[in-house]
């Protein structure tokens, strides 16, 4: 099956071109979240709107309230909405009924405890991410360039598509595809510095993505 991929924490127009440019299926924006990539959502709605018809626009939020995903969805328009924080299930089946949006919920990952909690939301995400825990004491969710234990995956399986994230560089794109996922993150990973996208990194993660 083709791998799809995500390319997140843009900041920059001529990086979104860049990212659809080597075919990226989804672009992440960060709305209003404690990031180095941090965008307004007047930001990112200018710097996503080129991608509308191209790729799935992913607005990433941690523990957004009702008042600020609707702003999102009204002044962005996202395809997708990415729940990076400590979202409840319930409150994942109230957004997605008064958006009408599919949801992307983050669960960070150490050990199998962690995976466990996949199944807590199968039933009201529509795909989940896996992403590495963050160090100790760090307010930032994601970003961080860690990537977790992708041993634990062995056997794994869900309900729904699940994206494999934390970490994922160039040079070990092919590690992150033997674990059987086909879906992928990136982000730190294809970066000259955080919010600054290398568009040499990117064509060749999607290089070796595809290779």
């Amino acid at each position: 099956m083709k791998a799809h991929i995500k390319i997140c924490g843009l900041t920059r127009p001529r990086d979104v071109e860049a990212a659809l440019l080597y075919g990226a299926d989804m672009l992440g924006f960060i709305v209003e979240a404690k990031s180095s990539r941090k965008l307004s959502v007047g930001a990112a709605a200018q710097i996503s709107r080129p991608a509308r018809g191209c790729a799935s626009r992913v607005a990433v939020t941690v523990n957004a309230d009702e008042q600020l995903l609707r702003q999102i969805c009204s002044v962005m328009r996202p395809s997708i909405l990415q729940m990076h924080g400590d979202e409840s299930p319930q409150w994942l089946s109230e957004v997605k009924t008064f958006t009408g949006l599919p949801i992307i919920k983050a669960i960070a990952v150490r050990d199998h405890k962690d995976l466990e909690r996949v199944k807590t939301f199968e039933n009201c995400a529509d795909y989940i991410l896996l992403d590495a825990k963050p160090p100790k004491d760090e307010a930032r969710r994601g970003g961080h360039g860690l990537a977790f234990d992708w041993d634990l995956l062995k056997g794994f399986s869900a309900k729904v598509p699940v994206i494999l994230a934390g970490g994922l560089t160039p040079n070990n794109i092919g590690a992150a595809k033997a674990t059987g996922l086909i879906f992928f993150d990136v982000s730190s990973g294809v970066e000259a510095t955080p919010g600054i996208k290398d568009h040499s990194r990117i064509q060749a993660f999607m290089k070796a993505l595809h290779d």
